[in-house]
């Protein structure tokens, strides 16, 4: 287990709800990853590169509403700037399952 924090920390991260409205394979990436353009609607099209190629399609993700942290500085990988981490939970294989809401969300919604 991690370090407690307080709650004036974990409001430091900005965790806000997207739709995805553009899948590409990202050959130029290390590891496997797609590189996405997630709609968080008055907070814009943001971009984010995504190891998540194991267990979704481009299909998959296609118009899929995730949670992304959205107050990361921007990180460049290879030759594509990350402007946000998509969030989800490693699975016993090592695997990353998204966090999605079980409802449909107002993109830009912040997750509380």
């Amino acid at each position: 287990m991690k370090d407690k924090i307080t709650y004036e920390d974990f409001l430091k991260v900005d965790i806000r709800i997207g739709t995805i409205i553009e899948v590409k394979d990202f050959p130029k990436a290390r590891k496997p990853a797609y590189q996405l353009k997630i709609d968080f609607g008055d907070l814009g099209i943001k971009k984010s590169s995504a190891q998540i190629t194991e267990l979704y399609s481009k299909k998959d993700l296609m118009n899929a509403q995730i949670s992304a942290i959205i107050n990361f500085k921007p990180r460049q990988i290879a030759n594509f700037m990350s402007e946000v981490l998509v969030i989800g939970v490693c699975n016993v294989e090592g695997k990353v399952v998204l966090l999605k809401a079980n409802k449909n969300i107002k993109n830009g919604d912040q997750v509380r």
